[in-house]
């Protein structure tokens, strides 16, 4: 077969990293060209960008995102502000795309590749560590945390029925212990002005203190940024919980396919004796099966509540290949 691998520059392969990207089920978010020339503009320097495409005869295959240093290379992106990564591949090219991706003269300079946070039905746990292993390279994968989703019903009924009868008790019972003390208005943003982003990141940074320290400066012109990109592709969905007009919660969540992603949230803790947090959660479950989503990821962390609301955990690993020869 007639292959070729190309180093190419963000505009350069726009095109055919989308194409590829909207061609395979099991792409997420994170993995977009938008979301990784956003994440390179914030965190990528002291790194070079190795942004690879493998072609056959002229047609892009499969994207390999990468940023190196030294002599190991990586995701574009991290696990602070991406929950998971992976090459971009179209479904069935998975090997030969790997075995490209191994055997290109760039990577004469890497020894290494440090790659995740990595879901079970990544190509790399699933493709990558397989040819690697055939040529040589050797592979150590671990878990390294868990992400949590639900597989969303047709009806909310149908949703309140999925959880415990005690699970279920309790919702009803927050749900309805908030609607007696005042006005209740959910609103979803979508286009991310700075009036509803400047009330989700305080509401962010207020409601806990480790929040509040992972916002610093830089993570904070990122959030800004990356709702602002999604939002120019349809994508973004910031909910606000009010009571009695003041804003009491916040989910920014960015819809992409069929899948909701529950990015990060925020809430007044004068107002945690409601459970507000929860609720605004549930709200968007219920806003999303009433749009006809299929899944809701709650994304990476073995947090209690999203247990509680009918989550599944899955393993996130990483893997680590060294160049042996």
């Amino acid at each position: 077969m007639d292959f070729q691998f190309t180093l190419e520059s963000f505009d350069s392969i726009y095109a055919d990293w989308k194409k590829v990207q909207d061609n395979t089920s099991k792409s997420s978010i994170f993995s977009s060209p938008e979301w990784s020339k956003v994440w390179w503009q914030h965190f990528g320097s002291g790194a070079k960008l190795c942004l690879g495409a493998v072609r056959r005869q002229g047609k892009a295959i499969g994207i390999a995102p990468l940023a190196v240093k030294g002599n190991v290379a990586s995701f574009i992106g991290n696990s602070d502000v991406c929950d998971y990564l992976d090459f971009v591949v179209e479904p069935g090219e998975e090997e030969d795309f790997c075995s490209v991706l191994l055997n290109n003269p760039a990577n004469d300079k890497i020894l290494r590749l440090d790659l995740a946070p990595l879901r079970p039905d990544s190509t790399v746990l699933n493709s990558l560590t397989k040819v690697a292993q055939q040529q040589g390279w050797q592979v150590s994968c671990s878990q390294e945390d868990v992400t949590v989703e639900l597989d969303l019903p047709a009806l909310w009924e149908e949703y309140l029925q999925l959880l415990s009868g005690k699970q279920r008790h309790e919702l009803k019972r927050k749900l309805r212990r908030l609607d007696e003390e005042g006005e209740l208005n959910y609103r979803a943003s979508m286009d991310a002005n700075q009036h509803d982003i400047d009330i989700f990141l305080k509401l962010f940074q207020d409601s806990r203190q480790d929040k509040a320290a992972f916002l610093t400066s830089k993570v904070e012109a990122f959030f800004r940024a990356i709702a602002s990109a999604m939002a120019e592709q349809g994508l973004l969905r910031l909910n606000i919980l009010e009571l009695d007009k003041k804003p009491v919660a916040a989910t920014m969540c960015f819809d992409y396919k069929d899948t909701v992603y529950l990015y990060n949230s925020g809430y007044d803790p004068d107002y945690g004796w409601l459970s507000v947090g929860v609720i605004s959660k549930a709200l968007c479950i219920k806003d999303s099966i009433d749009r006809n989503k299929k899944r809701f990821d709650f994304l990476k962390g073995g947090e209690a509540y999203k247990y509680h609301l009918g989550g599944h955990e899955l393993p996130l690993h990483r893997c680590s290949l060294s160049y042996a020869g």
